[in-house]
């Protein structure tokens, strides 16, 4: 009985049982396996406008320098990747001209979150096919490549038409609306600003003028206020004889027009206000897509297995410091003599 006592005494000692604790969390590493869970993916086509229009530097950097639009709309792509849990799936596309370029179907993004975001981080406005922007056709175009892929939509553009779009005279979309789901993001500054113009080289030679793009659309029927023009003539100058005049050589966020595309296509609607922030406006209209997924607990085990440890190491120090005494061996501070 007498041999049984130090066991007992061991038994009820806490460094003993601390270390025996972690001895078990250490041995469950080995043997536990991931719990299965299910958690809310996303499935994107994102949609990125790269004409002219984008070069406009009506944003700033973190260092403090104005950047383009270009440039942020990708930052923020980039970062909406970043925050796609894993298991979710990306697809890559340029609009430029009337219609979107697909780069690639959709990948995952954590598995292959490095080719995507070099991706990303290659696009350039030199990539475009032709200089001018019908965002309404690119617009409904990529909805339907969306449908065919069965994803959700990310289009980012600026809103602005090049050449614009005959006055009240808005394309009509023809697909369902809702039918897909997704987000315009309205890139660009509320204020104008001018539209960086580059050489056949890429060399950028100054911005563009009054008379260097073009003011009006003069297809089909005049608009409304065309017999108050100068030299109007319904049959020879049904839109008058003077030059037109406007600001479509000077740049803003058309968001009054991309709302009303948001209207007709279902989708909704998002500025652009820097280089990240794309994620909640997204999850707020994607359709929810469950993801099979694990939760791997050995680090949990591992972790509380060092605490333990930890713990049990600590304990007879600390034990010495709470009660103030000194540690066996140690001199005393000062010694009491009897007067």
């Amino acid at each position: 009985m007498s041999a049984l006592h130090p066991i007992a005494r061991n038994l009820r000692d806490r460094r003993f049982q601390g270390l025996a604790a972690a001895s078990v969390l250490v041995a469950a590493t080995f043997l536990a396996r991931p719990l299965p869970l299910t958690r809310d993916g996303l499935e994107v086509l994102a949609v990125l406008d790269i004409t002219g229009s984008m070069n406009v530097r009506d944003y700033v950097s973190a260092e403090g320098r104005p950047t383009s639009r270009l440039e942020t709309a990708k930052a923020a792509l980039r970062d909406l990747v970043a925050a796609m849990p894993c298991g979710s799936r990306m697809a890559l596309g340029l609009f430029t001209e009337r219609r979107p370029f697909l780069l690639f179907t959709p990948i995952e993004v954590c598995g292959d979150f490095a080719p995507l975001d070099g991706a990303l981080a290659s696009l350039d406005w030199r990539m475009a096919w032709e200089g001018d922007s019908r965002v309404s056709a690119g617009l409904f175009r990529s909805v339907e490549m969306a449908a065919s892929l069965g994803t959700d939509l990310v289009f980012v553009t600026d809103g602005q038409e090049a050449p614009p779009l005959p006055i009240g005279r808005e394309p009509a979309f023809e697909g369902k609306p809702g039918a897909v789901r997704g987000l315009i993001v309205g890139a660009g500054a509320y204020g104008l600003s001018p539209i960086p113009r580059f050489d056949d080289r890429g060399r950028e030679t100054g911005f563009y003028g009054a008379g260097d793009v073009q003011q009006e659309n003069r297809f089909g029927p005049p608009p409304a206020d065309a017999e108050g023009r100068e030299g109007y003539n319904p049959r020879n100058a049904p839109f008058g004889s003077g030059a037109a005049t406007g600001t479509e050589h000077l740049s803003s966020v058309r968001e009054p027009y991309l709302k009303s595309l948001a209207d007709r296509t279902g989708l909704a609607y998002a500025h652009l206000d820097g280089p990240s922030g794309l994620l909640d406006p997204l999850r707020a209209v994607a359709t929810p897509r469950a993801l099979p997924g694990s939760l791997d607990i050995r680090p949990f085990l591992g972790a509380a297995a060092l605490l333990l440890l930890l713990a049990a190491f600590a304990e007879p120090r600390l034990g010495v410091l709470r009660l103030g005494l000194p540690r066996p061996g140690a001199r005393p501070f000062f010694t009491l003599k009897k007067v």
